[in-house]
C-alpha cells in the first residue's frame, strides 16, 4: 500500500512539473513574440521614419550595471540612446544583440546603447553572456520599477529610441532590421540620412498610459456612432480591463497586442451596448484608473500575458 502511494504522490509530482514547465514555456514564447518588421509593403515605406509630435522625458533611473558600474539617465545628455529590454532566453533578443553591438561600434561617439535584462537568475549569469556575446555597452538589471516606469514593457525585445534631450521620439517591440535602427540614430544624431520623417501623436505607442488620448483602437469598429456614443466607448474601452491576463485596459490591450484574441471581441461587445443604448455593467474600476485601489505590485513572472 505504501508503495503503492508513493507510486501515485510521484507520478502527482511529474505531472505538476510538466504544467509547470508547459507555463514556463509558454510564458517566455509570448513575451518574446515578434512584432511586425518595420516597412515592408514599399521601397519607400521603408524609408520612414515615424517620431512622436510631442515627446516625453524618458523616465529618469540609477542603477548598477551588471559589472558594478553605476549607469544613470543623467549621464546621456547630448547623445542618441537606445534602452533595450532584453532577457537571455529569448531568442529575438539574441538575434538582435549582435545588431545593438554593431551600432555601439560603428556610433560610439553620437549612441549609448543601455540593456535592461530581465532575467530572474541574477547578474552573475548576465555576465557571462555579456562575454559570450561580446556586448559592448552596459547592461543593468531591470527592476520592477523600471519596467513600471516605462509601460510595463510586456514584450520583448522592446526598445524605446531617446533623442540627445532626453525625450523618448519612439519604440520598437520585437526583432527589426539594423537600418531602421541605424537611420532613427542617424537623424537624432544629425547626420545625414535618405528617408523621410513623419510623425504622430502617441496615443499608447510609446507609453501605455496615454491609450486614453487615442480615438480609434486596431480592429474596434467605432464608425456609425455619434460624438456622444463614440466618447462613451471610448470612455469604457479605458475603464473596462482585458480578462486576457495582461492587467491592462480594453483600449492598453487592443495598443499593446492586436493579435490579442481576447481584448478584440470583447471591446467590440462594448462597442455593441454603447450602440444598443446599455448601461455600463458594474465592475470594479481598472488598475491605474480614477478610483481604482492601489494594488500590491507582483513580480514579473507571476503575471504574464497568455
Amino acid at each position: 500500500m505504501n508503495r503503492r502511494r508513493t507510486e501515485l504522490i510521484l507520478a502527482i509530482a511529474l505531472v505538476g512539473t510538466a504544467v509547470l514547465g508547459l507555463g514556463t514555456s509558454i510564458y517566455a514564447l509570448r513575451r518574446a513574440r515578434l512584432a511586425p518588421q518595420a516597412g515592408g509593403a514599399s521601397a519607400d515605406n521603408a524609408k520612414v521614419i515615424r517620431f512622436a509630435k510631442n515627446p516625453e522625458m524618458a523616465p529618469p533611473f540609477l542603477l548598477r550595471d551588471v559589472n558594478g558600474g553605476l549607469v544613470s539617465t543623467a549621464d546621456w545628455k547630448g547623445k542618441v540612446v537606445i534602452l533595450n529590454f532584453w532577457a537571455t532566453w529569448c531568442p529575438p533578443c539574441r538575434e538582435e544583440i549582435p545588431q545593438l553591438v554593431k551600432l555601439q561600434a560603428m556610433y560610439r561617439d553620437k549612441l549609448q546603447v543601455i540593456g535592461a535584462s530581465e532575467d530572474e537568475d541574477g547578474p552573475q549569469k548576465v555576465q557571462q553572456f555579456v562575454k559570450m556575446y561580446r556586448m559592448n555597452y552596459p547592461i543593468v538589471m531591470a527592476t520592477r520599477e523600471l519596467i513600471d516606469n516605462y509601460g510595463g514593457v510586456p514584450a520583448l525585445p522592446t526598445s524605446f529610441v531617446i533623442d540627445p534631450q532626453g525625450r523618448v521620439m519612439t519604440k520598437h517591440t520585437g526583432l527589426y532590421e539594423y537600418e531602421v535602427y541605424e537611420r532613427e540614430v542617424r537623424v537624432l544624431a544629425g547626420l545625414p540620412v535618405d528617408a523621410r520623417i513623419e510623425t504622430f501623436n502617441d496615443t499608447g505607442q510609446i507609453f501605455l498610459k496615454n491609450a486614453a488620448n487615442a480615438t480609434e483602437l486596431p480592429d474596434v469598429d467605432l464608425s456609425g456612432l455619434t460624438a456622444d456614443q463614440k466618447k462613451d466607448a471610448l470612455h469604457r474601452l479605458n475603464a473596462e480591463t482585458c480578462t486576457c491576463g495582461c492587467n491592462l485596459t480594453l483600449a492598453e490591450c487592443r495598443i499593446n497586442d492586436s493579435s490579442c484574441p481576447v481584448s478584440k471581441p470583447a471591446a467590440n461587445e462594448v462597442v455593441k451596448r454603447v450602440r444598443a443604448g446599455q448601461p455600463e455593467p458594474e465592475q470594479p474600476p481598472a488598475a491605474g484608473a480614477p478610483g481604482a485601489h492601489p494594488q500590491l505590485t507582483q513580480p514579473q513572472s507571476a503575471s504574464p500575458k497568455n
